[in-house]
């Protein structure tokens, strides 16, 4: 069991912990939501996604994020995850985006779909 992320109390009152599967999604989810720079031992850490918000939408756009998503994962996860596709829409106000991988350890295909901001998936 690792400590689930973000960071919350359980129905007990202690710290949540959660399973190696769960854990991985919350890794995913870091590596996504992290800007590069933001972390002050590892400055590469990140993708860059949520800077991608404020930029102008279109096909080009999406290319450019679904780039730095995947290259953002197979270099801070590749030991964890081999990602099969990843998918970058513009809905609304929200970038979603949707991670095909499996799970190194278990050899388990997963979907996850994370958005940011403004709206869930």
């Amino acid at each position: 069991m690792t400590v689930d992320f973000p960071w919350q109390l359980d129905g007990r009152g202690r710290t949540a912990v959660t399973d190696q599967d769960d854990h991985i999604r919350d890794l995913i989810e870091q590596v996504l939501f992290t800007t590069p720079g933001e972390r002050v031992m590892r400055p590469d850490f990140g993708s860059g996604l949520l800077a991608m918000v404020f930029e102008p939408g279109g096909p080009e756009a999406a290319a450019a994020a679904q780039y730095l998503v995947q290259s953002a994962l197979e270099r801070e996860l590749a030991d964890l995850i081999a990602v099969q596709a990843v998918e970058v829409e513009a809905i609304d106000a929200a970038i979603v985006v949707t991670v095909s991988y499996v799970v190194r350890r278990t050899q388990t295909q997963s979907v996850a779909t994370f958005s940011a901001p403004g709206g869930a998936p």
